[in-house]
């Protein structure tokens, strides 16, 4: 595929998986929304369509990677020249960074009315489901929207949570989601990976929000950080490392333990 072909769809597809993906989590989020407290299951699977989404969309065009821990481990298994590896990940945090921007577009109301609401900017981040005291004044109310945060912040934890979730997901794809010329996902491909993501979710998202992805999280905090929006508090750079290392090193795996186990 062409140096264009990576661009496209790899942006658009990225695109479109996080602006469903950073929407769901308004949806359920923001006061003002019709699914606000819709919990768990709902951006679980609101996750999965996201991904199937994104999938569908980039799929005959790029191969659908969407990830930069899925194109390492698609380049470490071979099914991915090196010398593409840098477009794939610029296009994909260029994806991300537009589709955080649409879905603060989408939410736009909310997002005033939820950060001028006395309730809740008094109230303290506890409050609001982070149960570390020490990392209370580093993320903003709606940080959570954009990116991901741990429940117990505890960086080897959160790193290795991150990993073994990355490893699971990027396996997956090498072994079920790939179609039989190899170039990319294939229709029940897609369907697989998103069922996965939504298992991920379920199973091993609780600790950290299940990034698993390195510009699901990057680019939605970097738009946070830009973004004017009222009373928003901190990005909370100080965690952003862990889910860009942790999904970065369970792709590598998973691209070697396909080589040694499946190749």
């Amino acid at each position: 595929m062409s140096s264009s072909d990576i661009f496209i769809g790899e942006t658009i597809g990225t695109a479109v998986l996080i602006l469903l993906g950073v929407g769901v989590c308004a949806a359920v989020t923001l006061k003002h929304s019709k699914a606000r407290n819709a919990g768990w299951l709902a951006i679980t699977f609101g996750w999965g369509f996201a991904v199937l989404t994104g999938a569908y969309l980039a799929g005959g065009v790029s191969g659908a990677h969407l990830n930069p821990a899925v194109t390492l481990g698609l380049a470490i298994q071979g099914g991915t020249a090196w010398g593409d590896v840098p477009l794939y990940l610029g296009s994909q945090l260029l994806g991300a960074m537009i589709g955080a921007v649409l879905a603060w577009a989408v939410y736009y109301g909310q997002f005033r009315a939820h950060l001028t609401d006395p309730e809740i900017i008094g109230a303290r981040p506890a409050e609001e489901g982070m149960v570390d005291q020490a990392a209370a004044p580093k993320a903003g109310p709606v940080l959570g929207i954009f990116s991901t945060g741990p429940e117990i912040r505890n960086a080897p934890q959160n790193v290795v949570t991150e990993i073994i979730a990355t490893t699971v997901l990027v396996l997956a794809i090498l072994t079920q989601g790939l179609n039989a010329d190899g170039d990319g996902l294939g229709t029940l491909g897609a369907l697989i990976t998103a069922l996965v993501v939504v298992g991920i979710g379920l199973s091993l998202g609780g600790p950290t929000g299940y990034a698993v992805n390195p510009v699901r999280d990057l680019g939605p905090r970097i738009v946070h950080s830009l973004l004017p929006l009222p009373n928003k508090g901190g990005s909370d750079w100080g965690y952003a490392w862990v889910p860009i290392v942790g999904p970065l090193v369970g792709g590598a795996l998973a691209g070697g333990l396909y080589n040694l186990a499946f190749a």
